[in-house]
Parts: C-alpha cells; sequence; structure tokens
C-alpha cells in the first residue's frame, strides 16, 4: 500500500516535469516565432503601408479631395481635420519587404472631413479607390474617377492592374478599420 506522504510526493513531482515540458515547449515557440525571418515581414510590411497611406491622406488639403463631385466647405478661420480609413489591395513590386521599396500601392479610402460637431452621417466624404505613387515625398495620389467618356467600372479596369481592379470593384473598408475611422472622426469633430 503507498503512503499518502509518497503519492503527494510522486505528484509533486510529476507537476514539476509538467511545468518543465511546459516552460520549454513555450520557450521552443517563441524562438520559432521570432525566426519566422521573411514569412513575418509582409502582415509588417502591410501595416506600415496602411499607416503611410492613412497618414498621406489625412495630411493632404481637403482641397486636393475634390473627387467625384465633391468639394469642400472651409471654415474661413481653420482648416477642419480630414480622418481616413484605407484598404490595400496589393502594392508593386510585389516581391519587396521593405516599405521604402514599394512603388505603387493600390487601395481603396474613405475619409471624412471632421468639421466641428459635425456627425459622420452629414459629414463631406471623399471615398474610392485610390493609387498611391510611393516614390514620391509625398506620395502621390491618384483617385479613380468617371468622366463623361469612361464609366467608373471602365475606368478602375484602366487604372489598375486586373488583380487588383476587381477588388477594387468589390471591396472596400473591414469592419475593425470602419469602427476606427468612425471613432477618430468622432474625437477629431468634437462629438
Amino acid at each position: 500500500m503507498i503512503s499518502r506522504e509518497s503519492l503527494a510526493g510522486w505528484y509533486r513531482h510529476r507537476l514539476v516535469w509538467v511545468a518543465v515540458i511546459l516552460l520549454t515547449v513555450s520557450a521552443g515557440a517563441v524562438v520559432l516565432v521570432n525566426r519566422a525571418g521573411p514569412e513575418s515581414k509582409p502582415a509588417d510590411l502591410h501595416a506600415q503601408i496602411m499607416a503611410r497611406m492613412r497618414t498621406t491622406l489625412e495630411q493632404a488639403d481637403p482641397g486636393e479631395h475634390n473627387h467625384a463631385g465633391h468639394s469642400v466647405q472651409q471654415v474661413a478661420t481653420e482648416k477642419p481635420a480630414v480622418i481616413c480609413g484605407v484598404h490595400v489591395y496589393g502594392y508593386e513590386p510585389t516581391e519587396v519587404t521593405a516599405l521604402a521599396d514599394v512603388q505603387t500601392v493600390y487601395g481603396f479610402h474613405l475619409c471624412g472631413v471632421a468639421e466641428q460637431k459635425r456627425p459622420w452621417d452629414v459629414a463631406v466624404k471623399l471615398a474610392g479607390p485610390v493609387i498611391m505613387e510611393m516614390s514620391t515625398d509625398p506620395p502621390g495620389i491618384q483617385v479613380v474617377e468617371a468622366t463623361a467618356e469612361v464609366m467608373f467600372t471602365d475606368r478602375v479596369r484602366q487604372m489598375f492592374p486586373a488583380k487588383y481592379a476587381e477588388l477594387a470593384l468589390k471591396e472596400a473598408l473591414a469592419a475593425p478599420e470602419m469602427a476606427d475611422l468612425r471613432r477618430r472622426y468622432d474625437a477629431a469633430a468634437g462629438l
């Protein structure tokens, strides 16, 4: 018959070994995550591109956003903030792993001009597919606009590579990006 003390000792030793094994496995997982190498860079690059797009669009003068028939009514005393959400369809060259090497970004933007106490629902909004030339400082912004001769969908197909054109005709902002945009807009508009 096994005594209570020896049984308790046996369990303690097993718990110690289980803890040692779990610690070893956890340390190994951390090493694997840290050694992910180039495979981990695209996600980081994607976030960097999104941040650069957002910053560029938000720093552009609202008057420069006159597209799709919208114009911004500016308050004479101060310029309203432009708050943007962005979605990246892709970039070229596709094999690069550093933001400095990205030449062109294809995406979508939705910006609201945050005039004080003006709710989102009635704010001036600027939205649509956008191409950013990252090789210039500041990056060049090209929005897709229909003309009297060319319909919007045809214009998207003219300006975007085929692999991004179909996305541009279907996708806008993801729900988390839209929620962040609304939160930042409300803060900027003093709501």
